[in-house]
């Protein structure tokens, strides 16, 4: 059984570092250029402070994501949460090379989306991914993720503007419709 994600915390620093220096050439074709401070643990420490200021203001919900032996694998978030009548959120994750094609994104979104629809309340949950990311699409579509559209240079990612296939899922759960 794959542990749940947990809420990040500084302590995680060191390790999502490492991570995403083992990680940086794997992940660069997903992510946008970034400062070589991000990839140090002060840097990741500053992210993990920032995030972490974003969940105590209801914003978002930054997670690591375990390994079954409870190593940090990667990251899980969701952000951009509002409320009133939209009640939505965006979600975003990676996970290190050495752990991908175990399960664990489809777990921890999965989990996410528990949360999300259960203790926070949300109706929607959005994610986006590059046109040829079709790992991520599938993980998404496992969890029950709709495309509904496709937006044109959505985001600067490896250093130029690209298209991403934008997908959604409603809290479609008896007892949310009813409320």
């Amino acid at each position: 059984m794959l542990p749940p994600p947990r809420l990040v915390t500084l302590d995680d620093a060191p390790a999502l570092a490492r991570l995403l220096r083992e990680n940086r050439e794997f992940l660069a074709p997903f992510e946008p250029h970034r400062e070589e401070s991000y990839y140090t643990d002060a840097g990741q420490r500053a992210v993990l402070e920032e995030a972490l200021a974003g969940h105590a203001a209801g914003t978002g919900l930054p997670c690591v994501v375990l390994a079954p032996s409870g190593e940090v694998a990667g990251r899980i978030t969701l952000s951009g949460i509002v409320r009133g009548p939209l009640q939505s959120a965006v979600l975003g994750y990676w996970v290190a090379r050495q752990h991908t094609r175990r399960g664990l994104a489809s777990a921890a979104v999965a989990h996410v989306l528990r949360t999300a629809f259960g203790e926070l309340g949300l109706h929607r949950v959005e994610a986006g991914t590059l046109v040829d990311n079709v790992a991520s699409q599938a993980v998404l579509a496992r969890n029950g993720f709709q495309r509904y559209g496709l937006a044109p240079r959505y985001l600067r990612i490896a250093g130029r503007w690209q298209d991403h296939v934008l997908f959604q899922v409603l809290d479609e759960r008896p007892e949310a419709l009813s409320t």
